[in-house]
């Protein structure tokens, strides 16, 4: 069945719903089999032990590129009416946020995405975290920190258009996207043959950032065929997972979106993943420390995510992928604040251990 026979029988927001539940549930059995998480390729990378995760977030990352750049290359997909590209921007927003999202990254020891595929997993803390976190997003929207958010965006800003586009800044032209995508699939392809990544956990990597070149695509083809507005978009976690707290607490009635499914998708495919795998384990807190530092970590994760305009994947991974300069700067202030975070709190921890790994088991993504 092709997308026009699908709206025609389902209607159009059945039919988004129903894209954002497959891309989420793909991406949630990738990135649960995977082990795909921001956090664990910086923690590697500042600490220059190991390149397993740092390969499996770059094949995630050379995969997200290669293939939206491809599908726009082709004709398939047009970018250029995305938030991240089309919307005033805001620079500071991006670089502040990045910070705050990379050290709630370590506080809470995993990113937004990764807390909902371990909490599909039975992992309680990252339940928490998420809730938490959820919450923090919808007050830094429109709620107690919205002032905040709002004056410190505001502080640097850049118009929409070709201004916050990175290959029309440089001049390059779009084949110099395909050309950046593997050129990263290059580095981690090296960095798998170092770390002797498993070809399953390589290509689980690369499905995952598959899924956010096919999310770009189905919103594109199916806003092409609407009647109804239908924004152009790819996985993230802040917004969405806001939009899905408020639709659980508000009255019934309120309109669904390809957010909507993405969510739920996500949690049904890592839940489907960890079952075949095995690897369903309810798992708490050790003790009030590790809670305390949990809830700081979703705080942050929160408040700069929504001011980042974006989470590790929504402007690290599918931001990138169409060269959105905000999501770039974002991304640079994700790995700085959680390499400075990792040094500052679990530095201290690590050589009080006598050992690179952590003493603490909760330290494990």
């Amino acid at each position: 069945m092709d997308i026009d026979s699908l709206i025609e029988s389902l209607g159009e927001r059945t039919s988004i719903v129903l894209a954002g539940l497959l891309v989420g549930a793909l991406f949630g059995a990738f990135a649960q089999r995977s082990r795909f998480c921001l956090r664990s390729a910086v923690v590697e990378f500042w600490n220059r032990q190991g390149r397993g995760r740092q390969a499996v977030w770059l094949f995630a990352f050379a995969a997200a590129m290669l293939a939206t750049q491809g599908f726009v290359a082709a004709g398939w997909l047009d970018v250029s009416q995305a938030r991240q590209l089309a919307s005033t921007g805001s620079l500071s927003g991006a670089l502040l946020g990045g910070l705050l999202f990379g050290i709630g990254m370590i506080l809470a020891r995993g990113c937004a995405s990764r807390m909902l595929v371990l909490a599909a997993n039975g992992n309680l803390r990252a339940l928490l975290t998420g809730l938490i976190f959820a919450v923090t997003a919808q007050a830094s929207l429109n709620g107690l920190l919205s002032p905040l958010r709002t004056w410190l965006a505001g502080l640097w800003t850049i118009d929409g258009g070709s201004g916050r586009d990175l290959l029309a800044l440089s001049h390059l032209g779009q084949p110099a996207g395909v050309l950046f995508g593997l050129l990263w699939l290059a580095v981690a392809v090296h960095y798998a043959q170092r770390s002797r990544l498993s070809r399953r956990d390589g290509i689980n990597g690369a499905g995952a950032g598959l899924c956010i070149a096919l999310a770009w695509l189905l919103t594109y083809q199916i806003g092409t065929r609407s009647f109804d507005v239908v924004p152009v978009q790819s996985l993230s976690f802040t917004g969405p997972s806001a939009d899905v707290l408020m639709l659980v607490l508000s009255a019934p009635g309120q309109p669904w979106d390809f957010d909507i499914g993405l969510v739920p998708g996500v949690v049904l495919g890592s839940f489907a993943a960890a079952l075949w795998g095995r690897e369903l384990k309810l798992e708490g807190f050790r003790d009030g420390y590790s809670m305390r530092r949990y809830i700081a970590g979703a705080v942050c994760m929160g408040f700069g995510g929504m001011l980042a305009g974006g989470c590790a994947v929504g402007a690290g991974v599918s931001g990138a992928a169409i060269f959105a300069l905000t999501a770039w700067l974002a991304l640079i202030g994700m790995w700085l604040g959680a390499g400075l975070a990792d040094r500052v709190v679990d530095g201290p921890e690590k050589k009080t251990a006598g050992t690179s790994a952590p003493a603490d088991p909760s330290l494990q993504p």
